[in-house]
């Protein structure tokens, strides 16, 4: 098991100093994450943040938030040409050494949270999502979301979300089947694997249709294309919003047939309506049994990469949202922990 840690580029303040200094790190994941949608990335941007990595002892296999146009999602007539730039994009990142390709196929929102500091007992503050805060909204008249910012101008929002209204599941399902079947086979021959992410959290928003939210739909993805180019990132905490997921047992399904090529390992603590918070990573914290999900990953003789998802803000550190240092550094020491003590017990 590759442990990483996601670093927003040269950016970040958090910098990869500090990130190396933390124990059993095997690299970082990242992304171009200001290139535009619809563009052909910089191989040597991408050749940078390797170069950098690499001056600090860290791998860079992994790419994240590799996003998708929306007119791939929506079936429109311009997604032959942008999926041949996504397969054009793919073999930049081959070339680049990446091997796992993270990306999700959610419409319009790519995530969903109500508070981006959202106050906690100890004092620290985490990412949160209130039912109630999203139901108050009427995308008629804007959608302001913490974190979302302005990633559409206010008329081109109202014309997707008038676009969508035409798309339900079943036709977001085979628009995405059509993109697997046109990218998945180059993946193939680069030696790819792509990892698509669930939805998150995993529920409708604002009438828009959300077709990976459950083991049911994982299984469905994957007999698309019975391949390992064609995988999953398995979120625990975005799976873990519903509680009707059982994600130790989704971890021993898939995990034990070798389509799960990257893991995103966080706790969140559920309401009975649904609401969550983003916890601490140990079960204690939150509504998962974080060990049982790690001993499934052992079970199934995880190879790939892991890296603990979002994290609290702790010790009065400040930053991006989700993203310090401080307590997904602690994340990581508990993934080791667990692993280290499975591993030991199964010696005994």
């Amino acid at each position: 098991m590759k442990i990483i840690f996601r670093w927003h580029g040269p950016e970040d303040p958090v910098s990869l100093e500090y990130i190396a200094q933390i124990p059993g790190l095997y690299g970082i994941v990242s992304s171009l994450y200001k290139q535009p949608l619809g563009t052909l990335w910089p191989e040597q941007s991408l050749l940078h943040i390797k170069r950098l990595a690499h001056a600090h002892k860290l791998q860079f296999d992994v790419v994240d938030s590799f996003r998708i146009h929306e007119d791939i999602k929506l079936g429109k007539p311009s997604r032959d040409r942008l999926i041949n730039e996504y397969i054009e994009n793919l073999h930049i990142l081959a070339r680049c050494g990446i091997k796992i390709v993270c990306y999700n196929f959610m419409p319009v929102f790519d995530w969903t949270r109500t508070n981006l500091a959202y106050p906690l007992p100890d004092g620290s503050n985490t990412l949160s999502y209130d039912s109630a805060t999203i139901d108050a909204i009427d995308p008629r008249e804007g959608i302001d979301l913490p974190g979302w910012g302005a990633k559409y101008a206010p008329e081109r929002l109202q014309q997707l979300l008038a676009d969508y209204q035409q798309v339900d599941e079943e036709k977001l399902w085979g628009n995405l089947a059509y993109f697997l079947r046109k990218v998945i086979p180059v993946a193939q021959t680069l030696g790819l694997r792509l990892a698509l992410h669930a939805d998150d959290p995993p529920r409708k928003l604002f009438g828009l249709p959300r077709i990976l939210k459950n083991v049911e739909d994982h299984r469905r993805l994957l007999e698309i294309i019975d391949h390992p180019a064609n995988g999953l990132t398995l979120c625990t905490g975005s799976l873990g919003c519903d509680r009707r997921n059982d994600v130790p047992a989704m971890v021993n399904e898939f995990a034990a047939r070798g389509r799960v090529h990257f893991v995103h390992f966080r706790n969140v603590k559920v309401s009975d309506n649904g609401d969550f918070y983003e916890s601490a990573h140990p079960s204690a914290s939150g509504s998962l049994d974080m060990g049982a999900i790690m001993a499934a990953l052992y079970d199934a003789n995880y190879q790939g990469y892991i890296r603990p998802d979002h994290g609290r803000m702790i010790w009065g550190e400040t930053g991006v949202p989700g993203y310090g240092l401080y307590d997904r550094a602690l994340g990581i020491m508990y993934i080791q922990g667990l692993w280290e003590g499975l591993s030991k017990g199964k010696q005994r």
